[in-house]
């Protein structure tokens, strides 16, 4: 299964990046999608992955949070329709992955098998 993590921003390594840390455990292949990403600052468990960074990331990185206005363009110009899984952690604009997650889903579910309804009563 393909998986793409998005978080808001990779600049050092703290509670949300260590959430991160540990769904990189998880999913050892998962592509990272990040605003701004400053290597070497995330650890080497997130560092392993295959980082995606948005056009912010060629902007200077040290007033990155003047970019506000620019976030939420930049968190939607991803594109997520390879992925089968798309995890946000966030505490700011990724959030706005799950509503783009929400429409890849709902492109693989037009497209997806039909499968028969399994009675779990029964188990």
């Amino acid at each position: 299964m393909k998986v793409a993590l998005v978080h808001d921003w990779l600049t050092g390594l703290r509670g949300g990046e260590r959430v991160l840390e540990q769904l990189c455990l998880l999913y050892p292949e998962a592509d990272i999608f990040t605003l701004i990403y400053v290597p070497g600052t995330c650890g080497p468990i997130i560092e392993r992955h295959r980082i995606r960074a948005s056009f912010l990331d060629r902007l200077p990185k040290r007033s990155y949070r003047h970019y506000l206005p620019l976030f939420p363009v930049a968190i939607e110009s991803f594109d997520l329709s390879a992925y089968e899984l798309v995890i946000s952690t966030s505490h700011a604009v990724a959030k706005e992955m799950h509503r783009l997650a929400a429409m890849v889903s709902e492109r693989a579910a037009k497209n997806a098998p039909a499968t028969p309804i399994r009675n779990a009563g029964g188990m």
